[in-house]
């Protein structure tokens, strides 16, 4: 690649390119030496698109593998998508839907070959823009979750675990999507708070001896009521205890019982218990040995186990005529607004319903003991360690696992049934018929359900190694790489996909399946608010790669909403935060926000301006080395540098530190730290400081002292890029591509070059360190005398200097030439007596002086001076005014109280430096 940069940082310009490159020459592949470093992609579904979540915690995971990879570590990062069942079904159910044909019609065959055509199609939508983003995985092994070495996996699992007596079918209560008309995970479900009623019931006590009244959210359920249920310490039922009540508009009577779980302050204090229809009332009915009665088909619609008159009825529809009934016979005490959570299916925005159905479950008690043994060991850390609390908690009240779904996309339940119903398990067909001596005569089906995709999921760290195949195994390195090093993940799939892979990878290989589990938080928007469709703050970090026009932006954030009538306001908001679109940053601004932003666990505010400020980095990163390019041109050096100047000095122990920093917080997964320091000796320490400091020498006679201070740069440069690279690892290659050459680097890549790593020299330099501290604050106060006075950089200004001790005349002398040069310094003279008119400065003990004659005109300047403290001595009693005013700081909103907090005290600072400069001219 050419050493010639393009004038300004244009990432456009180069990213596609250095990707192709990286990806065609194997850069991302494990190389089989050096200690492993695993880590596990957690599969995207294959109908997904990049979110801000996948960018945050894909930033992560490559700056890990980047890492160690350039530390000599065989890092493996398993790449792969989820085949997304539900999600998967839906979309290709649109889809068909718009030529006419539909899932039924084609049959499960057909629907299937539909849904793979699809996956060819348009399934890799995401795995290009993670590409984009930097992704160094190796997609040579990606894995997809149907792909035949998967689905082996699954099967055979499901067939040990049945073997080893874990999963059985049987009926329980499930989330029931009655539109899927399949049950779905938890998940799957979002409780989302909403307006209804609270209706109050009477239920005649069938001795005649009075009513007892209920309250209920959902008054259609009483049809399936199998008891009504009060606390047994609640003295103004305990004489009803064991009675019976007529249940209303039914001809059945149920009994009344007593239980804890009954709070008495809710309602009446009498609660109706509907085992068959709700997650609590069934746990309820199994202490009570009460029965199930179910009172909807699989489409919510009442079926015949309930009255005639309420058969075949919408379950709202069962609502109004159960009410209008109960009203006319005077059982409808009371109707009353009430805020209640509606847990919704996340597809499909229906009401999710408490359902009995046959299904196949794992048993879970003996895994989740063992999972957590595993966890409390220290086998597997949680990062930050605070999440095993929240692992124990699921783990100590874990549930029986709904492993079936009603659907025909996705692993089917390796289980065959009979003429009368037995079942058999096994890998398939022909296994169970020799297994079981089933000759041709005896007809079996297979089980139409599918497996939910968390079983699938959990298998995720041994079958993309190949299990149970040995000889895939083998070949894939299973031995090697599992466990894996580290799984980064969200804490809102812990329970869910975690602590599932624990437990089957214990049980399956007697492995944990990796040893840490970083722990991000969510990604929210600027004001902290959870970003999704509904609220329109979406953003795409595409468009944050690449730009967006604001016709583009409303477009994408007001289609397809769920309430269309929320366009307006989503419009109105995106033109306000966004007058002019969303400019393109690159990847590597948006990786840096990432980092920077990944505090321990945190949710994180992702501000825009963040990313531009990390442009304006990049950019800087690159006007540096245009710089030291300019500054070397025709210059090749070998091995590291031997300082000839105290700003030498001190940038290479600057250096050990910046490295020295960037282990610590690596190994420590402090993102944010890791950014923060390589951010501050990038642009503070080399771009702001070593690159003046340099110039003198630069600039100077000393021939040895420009040679090394230019193979200094460069060694500093190339260093820190090889510190940013697992960062930001676009503009990095970019840059290295040209400065390697100068250090006679003949490597293809910055991305196979060695992390740096801390020596044992910073002591070397220690004092070259203080002295170039004090010389960087000479230079500071200097500057800022010059800015206070409105003196032109260019214009040459006499110092005087008073006091400071033996070492600091020393450095005076020692830095004279450097002084002059960085502050345009005609005259160093020390100052015996009263100093004449002048700007002062202090740095340590010594007294710096800049006399004003021929600098400014002091009688126009003190006029000018006075006007403006005037003026801001107004807008500070402004200030004070408003925050005295109760008025203003009681009814403000509490950001606008805040700003002018913010403003009071910018103010108070304006005129006391104001008043200090106004002083010195007497």
């Amino acid at each position: 690649m050419s050493d010639t940069l393009a004038p300004s940082y244009d990432p456009s310009s180069f990213e596609s390119r250095l990707y192709a490159a990286w990806e065609s020459a194997g850069t991302f592949k494990p190389r089989g030496i050096g200690e492993p470093y695993v880590v596990l992609l957690p599969p995207p579904n294959v109908t997904g698109t990049l979110h801000m979540g996948h960018a945050f915690q894909h930033t992560l995971q490559d700056a890990l593998v980047r890492y160690h990879r350039m530390r000599g570590f065989d890092a493996l990062w398993q790449m792969g998508t989820d085949h997304a069942g539900i999600a998967t079904e839906m979309v290709v159910a649109r889809n068909l839907a718009r030529d006419g044909l539909t899932r039924d019609g084609l049959g499960r065959a057909g629907f299937i070959d539909k849904v793979w055509e699809w996956r060819e199609q348009s399934g890799h939508t995401i795995e290009r823009q993670m590409r984009r983003l930097g992704t160094s995985g190796d997609w040579s092994r990606s894995v997809f979750t149907m792909d035949p070495m998967a689905a082996d996996a699954v099967i055979e699992s499901f067939v040990r675990l049945h073997d080893d007596g874990l999963i059985y079918r049987g009926q329980r209560l499930v989330n029931w999507d009655p539109v899927l008309k399949t049950a779905i995970s938890d998940l799957e479900v979002v409780n989302e708070e909403e307006d209804g009623h609270l209706w109050s019931i009477a239920y005649p006590l069938s001795d005649g001896s009075g009513l007892l009244t209920v309250a209920t959210t959902r008054p259609e359920t009483m049809l399936g009521d199998t008891a009504l249920m009060v606390h047994p310490d609640d003295e103004r039922y305990a004489p009803l205890i064991g009675k019976r009540v007529k249940l209303p508009l039914t001809d059945r009577e149920i009994p009344i019982i007593a239980d804890a779980y009954v709070d008495r302050e809710f309602g009446t204090g009498v609660v109706k218990v509907t085992p068959a229809h709700d997650f609590n009332d069934y746990l309820v009915g199994q202490r009570h040995d009460l029965p199930l009665i179910n009172i909807f088909t699989p489409d919510a619609v009442t079926n015949d186990n309930v009255p005639e008159a309420y058969r075949d009825l919408d379950r709202y529809i069962a609502r109004k005529q159960v009410l209008a009934d109960l009203e006319a016979q005077g059982l409808l005490v009371e109707t009353k607004p009430h805020k209640l959570q509606v847990p919704r299916g996340d597809r499909t925005g229906q009401v999710i319903e408490p359902y009995l159905t046959d299904q196949w479950f794992v048993k879970m008690d003996g895994l989740a003991k063992r999972g957590l043994e595993l966890c409390e060991s220290g086998e597997v850390k949680f990062v930050p360690p605070n999440w095993i609390n929240t692992y124990r908690h699921w783990m100590e009240n874990i549930q029986d696992w709904c492993i079936s779904r009603q659907l025909w996309w996705g692993h089917r339940i390796p289980a065959w049934y009979d003429a009368s119903g037995k079942i058999y398990v096994g890998r398939n067909e022909d296994e169970v018929r020799a297994k079981h001596a089933l000759g041709s005569d005896v007809a079996l089906t297979q089980d139409n359900d599918v497996l939910e995709t968390w079983f699938s999921s959990q298998l995720w760290p041994i079958s993309t190694m190949g299990w149970p195949d040995e000889a895939k195994m083998s070949e894939l390195g299973f031995d090697r790489y599992v466990p894996s090093s580290v799984l980064v993940t969200g804490f809102d799939i812990i329970f869910f996909w975690v602590a599932r892979m624990i437990m089957a990878t214990d049980h399956l290989t007697g492995r944990v399946p990796f040893r840490d589990v970083y722990i991000t938080g969510l990604v929210r928007d600027k004001d902290g608010q959870k970003m999704s469709k509904s609220k329109g703050n979406i953003l795409d970090p595409i468009d944050i790669i690449d730009g967006i026009a604001l016709g583009a932006l409303i477009e994408k954030r007001t289609t397809g909403l769920m309430q269309p009538k929320m366009a307006e306001k989503i419009e109105k908001a995106t033109r306000k935060e966004f007058p002019d679109g969303i400019a393109a940053h690159g990847a590597d601004p948006l990786r840096f926000t990432m980092a920077a932003l990944a505090g321990p666990g945190r949710d994180i505010k992702f501000d825009l301006g963040r990313a531009e400020g990390y442009k304006n980095f990049c950019n800087k990163l690159w006007n540096a080395t245009r710089f030291v390019l300019m500054n070397t041109e025709g210059k090749v050096f070998t091995g590291k540098p031997t300082p000839a100047t105290d700003a030498e000095r001190w940038i290479l122990a600057r250096l050990e530190n910046a490295t020295t920093q960037a282990a610590t917080h690596f190994a420590a997964y402090r993102f944010d730290l890791l950014a923060q320091a390589l951010y501050e000796f990038a642009w503070n320490e080399f771009c702001d400081w070593f690159v003046e400091l340099a110039k003198p020498a630069l600039n100077g006679s000393d021939a040895q002292a420009a040679d090394s201070t230019r193979h200094t740069l460069l060694h500093v440069l190339e260093s820190l890029l090889r510190l940013l690279h697992p960062l930001v690892p676009f503009v990095t290659e970019e840059l290295w591509q040209s400065v390697a050459p100068r250090l006679s680097i003949d490597a293809p890549t910055i991305s196979l070059q060695s992390y740096p790593q801390a020596g044992d020299n910073a002591g070397d330099f220690a004092a070259a360190e203080a002295d170039v501290e004090w010389l960087k604050a000479m230079v500071s106060a200097l500057r800022r005398i010059r800015s206070e006075l409105g003196v032109s950089p260019t214009k040459q200004i006499a110092l005087l200097v008073q006091g400071g001790g033996e070492t600091e005349c020393k450095r005076l002398g020692r830095f004279d030439s450097q002084l002059r040069f960085l502050n345009r310094i005609e005259t160093i003279d020390v100052l015996q007596g009263e100093p004449p008119a002048a700007a002062a400065g202090l740095v340590g003990e010594m007294k710096l002086f800049v006399p004003l004659e021929g600098l400014v005109d002091l009688s126009a300047e003190r006029t000018r001076l006075d006007k403006e403290l005037k003026r801001v001595e107004a807008e500070l009693v402004k200030s004070t005014n408003k925050l005295a005013s109760a008025t203003f700081v009681q009814n403000a909103p509490a950001a606008v109280v805040e700003q002018e907090r913010q403003r009071l005290i910018d103010w108070t600072a304006q005129r006391d430096a104001l008043a200090a400069q106004r002083a010195r001219l007497g």
